[in-house]
């Protein structure tokens, strides 16, 4: 876990330096190997279409592993395998070109790049905050956490799972469904993960609420069959919240560029909170 926690550090502080490190991927060997699946459907795709790219990262890892090098090549493995998952762009970057943007239209334009799955977003607060937070959850968060409980593999794992879930390769009716609920499933835990995190750094009662009314009314199969709408209607619901100032007049949340700042902060706040409690665990062991 301390090789992970170091690798995590530096390629976030790679990504802070040259955002430009997150474009740096082609899943052109992954989109061809899908293609050359197709006369398997459902399930069967889906399921061929990642194992075998994740068997020959394993693979791949342990003979780095057993190098004259010791803990290099696997350090070196595992960094360039999660600045690859790290896509395809880089986070704080599209956060940085809007704030950029020298007027409402490119600024509109810009915040089409937070959504991977090319749906648009509307420019108002609440769906600005909404496409923020599952943008900070695909392409950092879930991906962190896949490669803290399984290192490589598990990143490798996420980001090959949304491509084939999120993304528009030919699929058949049967396969995309198959990867639509194996993304989903793979989103679940850190979506939860990260819900709360936002809580605690933001406001409780509005992001809890809105947590609690959406898992009231999901089916029991939401956790494959339906994305994380809880992470997004906590978003919503953190956005939309009037907070009553020192002088008694309520501050209203409805400036999309205030919002993207107060919910950067946010977001980073739950990051370092992510790594402090990572750190804990690593302290913890070396004490043990």
């Amino acid at each position: 876990m301390a090789i992970r926690l170091l690798v995590a550090l530096v390629a976030l502080g790679l990504l802070h330096l040259m955002p430009q490190l997150a474009r740096w991927r082609g899943d052109s060997l992954f989109r061809r190997w899908v293609a050359q699946l197709a006369d398997t459907s459902g399930g069967g795709r889906v399921a061929l279409a990642l194992l075998l790219p994740l068997f020959l990262c394993a693979l791949l890892e342990w003979l780095l592993g057993r190098s004259p090098l010791g803990e290099l090549l696997p350090l070196l493995f595992a960094l360039t395998v999660l600045l690859y998952c790290f896509g395809p762009r880089e986070f704080e970057a599209d956060l940085e070109s809007i704030l950029d943007a020298p007027d409402g239209a490119r600024r509109e334009a810009a915040a089409q790049a937070l959504a991977d799955d090319g749906q648009p977003i509307a420019w108002n607060a609440p769906a600005l905050g909404e496409a923020i937070a599952y943008a900070a959850l695909r392409r950092r968060f879930a991906v962190l956490l896949w490669f803290f409980l399984l290192g490589p593999v598990g990143a490798l794992g996420y980001r090959l799972a949304q491509t084939l879930g999120r993304d528009a390769l030919r699929l058949d009716p049967d396969s995309r469904r198959a990867a639509d609920h194996v993304a989903n499933a793979l989103d679940w835990l850190p979506a939860q993960l990260l819900t709360f995190t936002l809580a605690v750094v933001g406001h409780w009662e509005a992001v809890i609420g809105a947590w609690q009314r959406w898992h009231k009314q999901a089916a029991a199969t939401s956790w494959y069959a339906a994305g994380p709408g809880f992470l997004g209607a906590a978003a919503q619901a953190d956005v939309l919240i009037d907070i009553e100032a020192g002088d008694g007049y309520a501050e209203e949340h409805d400036d999309p560029l205030a919002e993207l700042r107060r919910l950067r902060s946010a977001l980073l706040r739950a990051l370092l909170a992510w790594l402090s409690v990572v750190a804990l665990v690593v302290i913890g062991g070396w004490i043990g």
